[in-house]
């Protein structure tokens, strides 16, 4: 298994690992109306939106999106950090998306990306030097994935429809 920057002719596997990401977020953390409403946004033009947006995220920073590819070849998974440029959003490092194919899982290789994300944001120019990141609190495997790694608690992001 390697972990390495994302090339952006790589798109259409990224978009693979980050439609299953999505899904994920609506499995077992939430109703079926949760798993509906993160479905009902992957349209085509999300799709490019998402492309064009990476591409310029990857444009500023290599190291903002790395892949796990496996020996075939193949990327199970990945970790995306948004660029120094962004970090002014919550003063930090974020964390945008972690995902690792399921049959990938426990394997160490989200320790891995994890890693490499963290070494993308320690080389950024941070307001406050710390990684922010939103997980589900359903979600007690990623939760405890995290706080193996110190991660705790910071406030509480809270949301509601326009």
């Amino acid at each position: 298994m390697e972990i390495r920057p994302y090339a952006t002719d790589e798109y259409d596997d990224l978009w693979t690992l980050k439609r299953a990401f999505e899904l994920g977020i609506g499995d077992g953390t939430g109703g079926d109306d949760k798993r509906e409403t993160y479905e009902a946004k992957l349209t085509d033009t999300y799709r490019e939106q998402y492309r064009e947006w990476v591409g310029r995220c990857v444009d500023e920073d290599e190291r903002t999106v790395q892949v796990a590819e496996n020996d075939e070849g193949e990327l199970v998974g990945y970790a995306f950090v948004l660029p120094a440029s962004l970090s002014m959003i919550w003063d930090a490092a974020v964390l945008n998306e972690l995902y690792l194919a399921p049959d990938h899982r426990g394997s160490g290789v989200a320790d891995d990306l994890l890693e490499a994300a963290l070494d993308a944001a320690r080389a950024q120019e941070l307001p406050l030097d710390r990684m922010v990141l939103d997980v589900d609190r359903e979600n007690d495997r990623a939760q405890a994935f995290y706080e193996r790694y110190g991660f705790t608690h910071w406030g509480e992001m809270v949301a509601r429809e326009l």
